[in-house]
């Protein structure tokens, strides 16, 4: 018979088959992916230290970029290094292990679909009611925002993955093996808590943010308003600013977000599915890259942070914008 390479050879009547790939294939792709890994997880840990250190940056969007910061550090310090194992073949850390592991991916990509919302929520209120923008949109408002949108996360994964937790290994065709299924009940809910409906509203709360930028950017141009005084024209700048900015990431989302849902809903396995399942994690390296391009307060801080400057007492209130 031919010789195949078991995941647990003392296991052979069980276990799974490790599969074979080309050696420098294989060497070449782990490399790709914990660069990718790291990085991401590095990138993430400057948003999140330059946010939380420094107090000019406690606003209320840099909260919402907070919060998905977290959830794409923890997408690149748990759940790319997940995905290596099961891309190769073998999952040696255990039935609980691997439920727990799904049970990060269903939060991470709830949590990534819900800033997502508040920040197109934060762009709206900014550029549509820019008259009640400080009174509605606050810090406390937001942080009872961020939490709500965790908690419902963990509540709704933890639903989605009821069965698993009952009896991990109830997916597993054998040991070593790490797959986990929903019914296609399961499944639709998914797709329209966590894509369809979510991404409905973020395409018409930017298509309304654009539609009255492109006007009151018309209207600066022409100095229509030119009663009003200059620190509200840079102040409407600004905000036009922040809104482009982040329309970028909105976009950069959705693109990536895109392919794993539509093929997920065409029946798609996780073979298949392989290729958008990493497009989908790379978004989360992709975010601080934007930051940086577009963002000068996250290059200063950076720098900082990089140089220990940090470490000097009062550090917290070094003026950043």
């Amino acid at each position: 018979m031919e010789e195949v390479e078991l995941c647990f050879p003392q296991l052979f009547n069980i276990s799974c088959r490790r599969p074979q790939r080309a050696s420098s294939e294989a060497v070449l792709l782990n490399i790709t992916l914990y660069v990718v890994s790291f990085t991401t997880a590095a990138l993430n840990l400057l948003v999140i230290i330059a946010i939380s250190h420094y107090r000019q940056l406690h606003t209320p969007t840099n909260l919402l970029l907070l919060s998905l910061a977290v959830s794409d550090f923890m997408v690149g310090l748990l759940q790319i290094p997940a995905e290596i194992l099961i891309w190769q073949g073998c999952w040696f850390l255990g039935d609980f292990a691997c439920a727990l592991n799904s049970l990060l991916g269903f939060v991470t990509n709830s949590v990534s679909v819900g800033n997502m919302v508040l920040i197109s929520a934060d762009r709206y209120v900014a550029i549509c009611e820019p008259m009640y923008y400080h009174t509605k949109v606050t810090v406390t408002a937001v942080n009872l925002c961020v939490c709500l949108c965790w908690m419902f996360s963990l509540l709704y994964s933890s639903w989605i993955l009821r069965d698993l937790f009952k009896k991990p290994d109830r997916y597993l065709s054998c040991y070593g093996e790490c797959a986990v299924a929903i019914s296609y009940i399961e499944g639709t809910a998914d797709f329209v808590l966590t894509f369809a409906g979510p991404i409905t509203v973020i395409v018409v709360l930017y298509t309304r943010v654009f539609v009255v930028a492109v006007s009151q950017a018309r209207a600066m141009r022409s100095q229509v308003a030119a009663y009003q005084s200059s620190v509200t024209v840079t102040a409407k700048k600004s905000e036009l600013k922040a809104a482009r900015n982040l329309g970028v990431v909105v976009v950069v989302f959705l693109l990536c977000f895109s392919p794993y849902y539509f093929i997920s809903v065409a029946g798609g396995n996780s073979l298949d599915m392989a290729f958008e399942i990493w497009v989908l994690y790379f978004n989360s390296c992709l975010n601080p890259v934007i930051y940086a391009l577009f963002y000068p307060w996250f290059r200063k801080a950076v720098k900082q942070i990089v140089t220990l400057q940090i470490l000097q007492p009062g550090s917290c209130e070094t003026n950043m914008l």
